[in-house]
């Protein structure tokens, strides 16, 4: 058992080392100015977030993602909880399985096939153009399941009645919804919403298909390493998105942390 047990913890170490060694890597030679990774330390410096933030380009990239990602997240929170509540409370035994599989479907989808598919409706619809709109839509659509994924475990942890009992006590469906389900489900929903949001962020492949002439970050780092190669001030980007995400996971975290040990205290 002893030697199961150290086998396992060191099989959990080397996978964390494969996963975060390479992103250590890379922040650390986001503070120096040398042009290739593993190349001679030319000093540390923060002369490359420096150039990130004066290039107009990059910032305009930064800016359109989190303006995507952000409304996207909303948007996506909002239908998918909706969507969850809605399949949860199906009487019918197999048409909710089947909405749960077809709300699983741009999830377990492959990319590709879901950028293709969005560009060619949006082709048969010529009155959207590409851009904004299209980003906004496609990204919410790809997310929502992930949303759903969050809303639905919290959703069969609560009193299966406690809807009835709103509705047995005189509130209508939309004030029972709001004031006795909604407070449940706000820590899951934040999750869900954080989850969207990075999912948005990172997304390249139905971005490539949808984006126009909008330039996300994404995006923008694959033109910018296709025509030039990879430029060091890319690491400073790269650097500073992950510390982003990590920062918005950590805070999701810390706040479930905190409510869970308020609720056990209660």
């Amino acid at each position: 058992m002893r030697t199961k047990k150290y086998l396992g913890r060191a099989f959990i170490y080397l996978m964390l080392a494969l996963i975060y060694l390479p992103i250590l890597v890379l922040i650390v030679y986001s503070f120096t100015a040398t042009k290739t990774i593993g190349g001679e330390w030319s000093g540390f410096t923060f002369s490359l977030y420096a150039q990130v933030f004066s290039d107009s380009e990059m910032m305009g990239a930064v800016g359109n993602s989190l303006i995507v990602a952000l409304t996207s997240s909303l948007l996506a929170t909002v239908i998918g909880t909706l969507a969850a509540v809605g399949i949860y409370y199906t009487r019918t035994k197999w048409y909710k399985m089947l909405l749960n599989v077809t709300s699983q479907v741009t999830m377990v989808n492959a990319d590709i096939v879901t950028g293709v598919s969005f560009m060619m409706l949006f082709l048969v619809f010529g009155m959207i153009p590409k851009g904004y709109l299209t980003l906004i839509i496609s990204h919410t659509m790809i997310t929502v399941p992930y949303v759903i994924m969050n809303v639905m475990p919290r959703l069969s942890q609560l009193n299966p009645n406690l809807y009835e009992a709103g509705l047995d006590l005189g509130a209508g469906p939309v004030r029972t919804f709001l004031t006795v389900l909604l407070p449940q489900l706000i820590p899951s929903m934040i999750s869900g919403f954080a989850l969207a949001f990075t999912l948005s962020l990172d997304d390249f492949v139905v971005t490539k298909f949808v984006n126009g002439d909008v330039s996300t970050i994404s995006t923008y780092l694959y033109n910018k390493i296709a025509k030039k190669g990879v430029m060091p001030e890319l690491r400073a980007l790269s650097t500073l998105i992950f510390v982003a995400i990590l920062a918005v996971l950590v805070a999701v975290n810390v706040s479930a942390y905190r409510r869970r040990k308020k609720s056990a205290k209660l």
